[in-house]
């Protein structure tokens, strides 16, 4: 869920020499109605879900004094209810099927509390504590992992509104991030473990990040 494009219905470059196949839709999370369309397009296709990846996420941070409220609004909009519209799409899907794995892609930064990311880590934080609840209400049928990523090499920073800040992260990403792959690579192994094996908690993140 993180990216909100994707299109539909052509097959993603790269996905068939690598021996499989990919489909896309555009999707933003932040309309519940986008994330139904997107699990049922893959129920479609597919005849079933096996997993939900919720990778949804926007960081402009900033000092509370600043009161850059819009920001606050787009952080609990796409980081914590874009992921509550993905549990709402695939949940009873999943329940239909008997089986089926959440993966919620959350943060670091929920997990050491720093200045200029208190909401940010605030939605990180909300993320983590609903994922234990859907862990504890799946029963034995449903996985959740939660993912924790420190620094990678993404275009996170493009969400920041305060260029300084921005800048800032940018140098911090090119001198410590770790590439993409690195969390890929943690969420193929939490899917490839068999049906009675759940991965709850992974966190990835440089060996320099403090």
């Amino acid at each position: 869920m993180r990216r909100r494009r994707c299109g539909w219905p052509r097959a993603a470059p790269g996905s068939r020499s690598a021996g499989g196949e990919a489909i896309y839709l555009p999707v933003d999370v932040k309309r519940r109605e986008d994330l139904v369309t997107l699990v049922g397009r893959a129920c479609e296709r597919y005849g079933k879900l096996d997993v939900l990846v919720s990778n949804a996420g926007v960081g402009p941070i900033s000092l509370l004094d600043d009161l850059r409220v819009e920001d606050w609004e787009a952080m609990i909009d796409v980081n914590l209810k874009g992921f509550l519209y993905g549990i709402a799409a695939a949940l009873p899907v999943f329940r239909q099927q008997g089986f089926g794995h959440f993966v919620t892609v959350i943060s670091t930064s929920g997990l050491k509390i720093v200045p200029l990311q208190a909401v940010y880590a605030g939605t990180k934080n909300a993320v983590r504590t609903i994922c234990e609840g859907l862990r504890q209400e799946a029963g034995g049928n449903l996985r959740v992992t939660g993912v924790s990523p420190g620094f990678v090499q993404t275009g996170f920073a493009d969400s920041m509104t305060n260029p300084e800040l921005r800048s800032q992260a940018l140098q911090r990403m090119a001198e410590i991030g770790i590439p993409a792959d690195a969390i890929a690579r943690a969420i193929a192994f939490a899917i490839e473990q068999p049906a009675d094996v759940d991965v709850g908690d992974i966190v990835v993140r440089p060996t320099a990040q403090g």
